[in-house]
């Protein structure tokens, strides 16, 4: 229940012509505050429960719980999220060994575009795409939490 990955901001979109896979998500907190996380998400036609603990020194490792719940519950347990709505489309890119998770914003986080790839060890190599940019892993401004209270088109 430990999750490892790294965090990348997009240069270009590349990655679309990429994918093998593409789903629109809309997910929202229970709690989003740093040390646990309780999201609740649509993908596709499926929902998800997800609680996330706080994330070590480097950002790159910390506890997760998924279990899946029927879209219905999922949509009932949105409509009692904290205010700020993430939506977007991710798209799955195999890249060498390692699937690229790229997430494109929509609504208030519009214009912002990050892949996330998830490792077995912390310091695993693995492939970078050319599309592939400045990594911002352990950012707190980057995490979908931090989004749904900060949008990305009223920074600064």
């Amino acid at each position: 229940m430990t999750e490892i990955e790294r965090k990348f901001l997009v240069k270009t979109d590349d990655y679309k012509a990429q994918a093998f896979s593409s789903k629109r998500i809309a997910q929202g907190y229970l709690s989003s505050v740093p040390e646990r996380t309780v999201r609740v998400r649509t993908k596709g036609d499926k929902g998800f429960l997800t609680i996330k603990g706080k994330g070590n020194e480097s950002g790159t490792t910390r506890m997760e719980w998924e279990k899946e719940i029927t879209v219905a519950d999922a949509q009932q347990l949105l409509a009692l999220c904290e205010l700020g709505a993430i939506d977007k489309i991710r798209y799955e890119v195999q890249v060498g060994s390692h699937v690229y998770e790229v997430d494109e914003f929509f609504g208030e986080n519009a214009g912002l575009v990050v892949a996330e790839i998830e490792l077995q060890e912390e310091n695993e190599a693995f492939e970078k795409p050319e599309w592939l940019g400045e990594e911002v892993t352990g950012q707190e401004r980057y995490y979908n939490a931090y989004l749904s209270r900060n949008p990305f088109t009223a920074w600064k």
